[in-house]
């Protein structure tokens, strides 16, 4: 915000200016790139429209993390061992980074 502007009176200038801003309550933002993901921890995620353009403002703590990758046999060996599809095995190894885990938590859905 602009220093010694009036919170009220900049919600008026943007109302005028045809920029709609919404907060959004959420927990954690995660952003999935190619090698690594972006986990933001305690955000503050506002929705902003301008003139039909949404966007999305994002504050908070931001952790990077690298992606591990997993060989196509440890993928085979899940989806042999829980007849599960090739992505729920995908999924299940990238969020428990364990092939035992993995199995274990296919096994029980």
């Amino acid at each position: 915000m602009l220093p010694h502007v009036n919170p009220k009176q900049m919600e008026q200038m943007m109302h005028k200016l045809g920029v709609k801003q919404e907060n959004i309550d959420a927990s954690e933002v995660i952003i999935k790139c190619k090698d690594k993901q972006i986990r933001v921890l305690n955000p503050n995620v506002s929705k902003i429209n301008l003139m039909g353009q949404e966007s999305l403002q994002i504050t908070g703590k931001f952790v990077e993390e690298e992606l591990q990758s997993f060989s196509t046999e440890d993928i085979k060996i899940i989806m042999e061992q829980t007849n599960c599809s090739e992505k729920e095995a995908k999924e299940a190894l990238n969020k428990t980074g364990d092939l035992a885990e993995a199995i274990i938590m296919l096994k029980k859905e």
